[in-house]
């Protein structure tokens, strides 16, 4: 009974789609018991996927495993790309962001599949606009979940021939390593702890050296033209320097042959040169001595008999200097007179009138 009630309701849904020619195309074109809600004003999103393993359609369309709408069809988007197109009819209610990301998920272990829109992360307070009707979400927004196949497949590999069987060579090799040089890597690990610590200890001089960097990286970044530009300049200097270059390295020679001298004649004149600074030892001596006493008479020496004190003498001041004069112990003639100033007629010896 069950099976002729489903033939006539096949048959039924059959006739009604033939009133209607270009509607109904096969079985997939029967609704499901028990499907989303899609309400009165549907909207509907293209979405773009490399690879949608056993996806159908009439498939579901969850948002946070609510079902919000259906796969209406699934088809290849372009000869070019080979991606795979499904469109999606999502419940009018449901508001999504234009940047949505779709996903092919799996309902259990062994379940359907069905695809999962989702909102990007975002910050709090940013507003975003909303998924509208005939939108597409490319490829790059897509993703899949792996299959139970793939992953018993990379089980398999792991334990047939794959890293457990390598573990025991890597643990082998360890202990061969380790045997023997406890020591040697206790102080090794106890340098690198050391280091660590030290590095930790450092941390805020680190902080500022790269901090320094980035400042100096980006003045050097804001000076790119004045950079370039000396570069640029330094282009005939070096040119001029390579084609002079063999001008240089005789210079370089003879200076080297100049050296090879100068070291051959201090080494001979080593004892003569030793014996002037032993005899220039007891004038410096004496000079050291003398302290401030030799800045002193450097300055009264250029003016003698005038010392800086005359010049502060004005007109009418009086001048006492002692001359002590000595003659030659050989010389026996008479000193001649001394000058006698003239007199003025005033008496008072300036030559003035009175």
């Amino acid at each position: 009974m069950r099976g002729r009630a489903l033939v006539a309701g096949v048959a039924l849904c059959a006739v009604t789609a033939a009133c209607s020619p270009g509607e109904f195309t096969g079985i997939h074109d029967l609704p499901l018991p028990g499907g989303a809600d899609l309400g009165d004003d549907p909207y509907r999103v293209t979405v773009q996927f490399d690879d949608v393993l056993d996806l159908v359609p009439h498939a579901a369309v969850k948002v946070n495993d609510v079902p919000v709408g259906t796969v209406e069809s699934i088809g290849l988007g372009g000869a070019r790309d080979w991606t795979a197109e499904a469109v999606l009819a999502v419940n009018g209610d449901v508001e999504l962001p234009a940047d949505a990301v779709a996903n092919v998920r799996q309902s259990s272990l062994l379940g359907e599949k069905f695809v999962e829109l989702a909102a990007p992360h975002r910050e709090p307070g940013e507003e975003r606009a909303r998924l509208a009707d005939g939108a597409l979400i490319p490829v790059s927004r897509t993703n899949r979940h792996p299959e139970i196949e793939e992953v018993f497949g990379a089980l398999s590999l792991l334990l047939n021939g794959g890293g457990i069987g390598q573990l025991q060579t890597i643990n082998r090799e360890l202990s061969n390593v380790l045997t023997g040089n406890e020591e040697r890597i206790r102080s090794f690990l106890s340098g690198v702890d050391e280091l660590v610590s030290n590095l930790d200890s450092h941390r805020g001089e680190i902080t500022a050296a790269l901090d320094g960097l980035n400042r100096l990286a980006s003045t050097l970044a804001g000076r790119e033209e004045q950079i370039s530009a000396a570069l640029t300049e330094l282009t005939p200097g070096l040119r001029a320097l390579s084609e002079q270059r063999g001008a240089l390295v005789t210079m370089l020679q003879s200076l080297d042959e100049l050296s090879t001298v100068a070291v051959d004649t201090i080494e001979r004149s080593r004892r003569d040169m030793v014996a002037d600074l032993e005899a220039l030892a007891p004038i410096l001596r004496r000079l050291a001595d003398a302290g401030q006493d030799l800045p002193r008479a450097l300055e009264i020496l250029p003016t003698f008999p005038f010392t800086d004190a005359v010049l502060d003498a004005v007109e009418g001041d009086y001048l006492n200097v002692f001359i002590t004069m000595k003659p030659d112990p050989g010389f026996t003639e008479p000193l001649p007179p001394l000058p006698v100033p003239p007199v003025d007629g005033d008496g008072d010896g300036d030559g003035g009138s009175p």
